[in-house]
């Protein structure tokens, strides 16, 4: 496939210094980070517990970028419009962990935030088949979910060709756009290979935040990007 008209970079605040978050996402924008990636986790849905909608409110006046917010969270209807509330403008969530997901999706959407699905590695993407119409964003996590610095795991590739080629024809037939995201072990050296696979939008987390300087962390994995994505 051909390399994306538009390729984003979302940081994954799990990834940064939470004694200095408000400056740590304004460096990112500065960078020119497309997005501010939100991992929020229960210990139910997944083995581990991170952040909620307090801190996204407490992040929204310091940044112009959208949030990103992924819940690993389950039910997750409930906390669908508490982020709504708190500033997020893509909620994604996990479809096993809605009972009608054709209606959190619309929950979502009529919150007035963009909303999108994620599969794991060993969901399927049939998951799909009856709600392209109302998803903005698919999210194919390349880890399992739960916690951060794992590994890439390679049969991610031949999934996200599947999504794409679900979305491209989509969109060719009258649909809304639809972006096409991944998490999960997104390296310097793999990154060009997940775009040309289908992605145009990659979370990252230590490649930007564990450098010594965030903003040179951003521009150095773009710069890569755009050398291997072609």
């Amino acid at each position: 496939m051909t390399t994306p008209r538009q390729l984003r970079i979302a940081p994954s605040i799990l990834s940064a210094d939470f004694a200095k978050l408000g400056e740590e996402v304004r460096a990112i924008e500065a960078a020119g980070c497309d997005l501010v990636h939100f991992d929020v986790m229960d210990n139910h849905y997944v083995p581990n517990l991170t952040i909620g909608p307090l801190v996204c409110e407490a992040i929204r006046p310091h940044v112009s970028i959208p949030i990103d917010v992924h819940l690993m969270v389950e039910p997750v209807d409930s906390i669908i419009p508490l982020f709504a509330k708190a500033g997020a403008n893509i909620i994604t969530f996990h479809p096993e962990a809605s009972k009608h997901v054709d209606r959190s999706l619309s929950m979502i959407r009529e919150l007035g935030c963009k909303a999108g699905l994620v599969l794991n590695p060993a969901t399927p993407v049939d998951w799909l088949d009856h709600v392209m119409d109302k998803v903005d964003m698919i999210l194919l996590m390349s880890v399992n979910p739960g916690f951060g610095g794992q590994k890439f795991i390679p049969s991610t590739l031949a999934k996200l060709k599947q999504v794409r080629a679900r979305i491209d024809a989509h969109m060719a037939a009258g649909g809304q756009e639809i972006w096409l995201e991944v998490d999960g072990g997104v390296k310097a050296d793999n990154i060009g290979e997940i775009v040309r696979a289908g992605a145009d939008t990659c979370v990252a987390g230590s490649a930007v935040f564990g450098a010594p300087d965030v903003g040179g962390g951003y521009k150095g994995i773009m710069q890569t990007l755009r050398k291997n994505a072609a």
